[in-house]
């Protein structure tokens, strides 16, 4: 009996060893994956945006030319297989049999790259997300040991994954929970914390900045009531969003010839970036350009209205983006809407109200709670957004204005771009 008990025992230690090396193996490859897509997406998207900045018809050629290689790329390089973002991840993670395949790390690397670059008003968050899924679910098929720890291990990529793209080992593990896995097992809490350690570690050795450098330096419980309405507002917008996102994927899936799409997709996308050059890429340009200037921010009416059309903007361009072939998902539009919006309202409530609210204040909240929203992760989002400025000051009011943001988004539309299934709603 001691002797079945001790090989038992070794059984468990091997299986735990095994369960160890991997973890570290895919944390460091996802975060040195999700550090290289950032570093080289912020250089070139830099250089591409200051020559449309000079030369305002690559406005024109950017975006169809980009859309084009990524449609070449998937017709003869990627096996003619369309990427349906975190999705295909559900689909793994909810079968036994459904695998993420290897060639989507080079597909969400490449098309997540060149859609940014060229003016795609999306992120590289859920290509960086899927692709170091498909990571961890590689390595779940290398040994038998492995195949119970399936979802965990594809958790433990996502984990590193978004660690490596905010500088956030919580929101990684946040985002794996409250996103793909929905349960912690034991298995789970290892390889996600041993993946984010090893991913935080290299950002450490890498001296790796917070993407926004703000300085906040207090705030007022008076404010508390002008948050609650930030967190409504961003619950609407995010709303707002989502059936953007959902309705031109479902309008362009009508349209049979896929270069249709492309030069529809490209023309609204070359006329908006054309006017509103802040949609251009991620979008991060623009919100540390209004991070800079947000003290000193006046509201005019000329100001009112180019912020206006921005929040009305934006949501539609990522969703043609995104409907026309583009790879990306909903983090940085929400980052990029949630400061617009807090800046938008800070500027109304001082210039109209005279209630002296501190405009970068409701920039950070506004970021935590589009985000929040959009995605229904409050704790995710508050993280990652502590993260990339790497200040907890605000922590209480994110926490308050993202629960508001997500039930208030949940009220309006029970579904995210994630959850939402055609089946659930006939």
């Amino acid at each position: 009996m001691n002797k079945t008990a001790q090989i038992k025992k070794n059984h468990q230690l091997i299986k735990f060893r095994k369960l160890v090396i991997v973890s570290i193996l895919i944390g460091f490859l996802s975060a040195f994956l999700g550090i290289s897509l950032k570093k080289i997406t912020e250089y070139y998207e830099e250089i591409f945006f200051r020559e449309v900045s000079v030369h305002p018809v690559f406005y024109i050629i950017f975006p169809v030319f980009g859309l084009s290689v990524i449609y070449f790329l998937r017709q003869y390089l990627f096996k003619k297989k369309e990427n349906k973002g975190i999705k295909e991840v559900f689909e793994s993670t909810a079968s036994k049999s459904k695998n993420l395949p290897s060639y989507k790390i080079p597909s969400h690397f490449i098309n997540g790259l060149l859609t940014v670059i060229f003016g795609g008003s999306t992120g590289i968050e859920v290509s960086t997300v899927v692709a170091t899924a498909t990571i961890g679910s590689v390595a779940h098929e290398k040994e038998n040991v492995f195949r119970q720890y399936k979802t965990e291990l594809i958790c433990a990529g996502v984990a590193a994954g978004v660690t490596a793209l905010f500088s956030s080992p919580i929101a990684g593990v946040l985002f794996a929970f409250e996103v793909i896995s929905r349960k912690v097992t034991r298995a789970f809490v290892i390889s996600n914390l041993i993946a984010v350690s090893i991913a935080f570690g290299l950002l450490t050795i890498l001296k790796e900045e917070p993407l926004f450098a703000v300085s906040i330096v207090t705030w007022n419980l008076k404010a508390i009531p002008y948050f609650i309405l930030l967190g409504i507002l961003a619950g609407m917008n995010s709303v707002y969003l989502t059936r953007c996102v959902l309705f031109f994927k479902s309008q362009f899936g009508k349209i049979d010839t896929h270069y249709y799409k492309i030069i529809l997709g490209s023309a609204v996308l070359s006329l908006s970036l054309f006017f509103f050059p802040q949609l251009y890429g991620e979008g991060y340009h623009a919100i540390k350009g209004i991070f800079g200037n947000a003290p000193q921010t006046q509201l005019t009416i000329t100001l009112a209205l180019t912020f206006i059309g921005i929040l009305i903007l934006k949501p539609i361009v990522t969703s043609i983006t995104l409907a026309s072939g583009g790879d990306g998902g909903v983090f940085a539009p929400s980052l990029f809407i949630g400061a617009f919006l807090g800046l938008l309202l800070a500027s109304i409530l001082n210039s109209f109200f005279h209630v002296n609210v501190i405009p970068v204040n409701f920039m950070i909240i506004g970021m935590a709670a589009v985000l929040s929203a959009s995605i229904h992760a409050p704790f995710t989002a508050i993280f990652l957004v502590c993260g990339l400025t790497n200040d907890y000051t605000l922590f209480f009011p994110i926490l308050v204005v993202c629960l508001i943001s997500k039930y208030t988004a949940k009220t309006i539309y029970p579904y995210t771009v994630y959850s939402y299934s055609p089946s659930l709603v006939k």
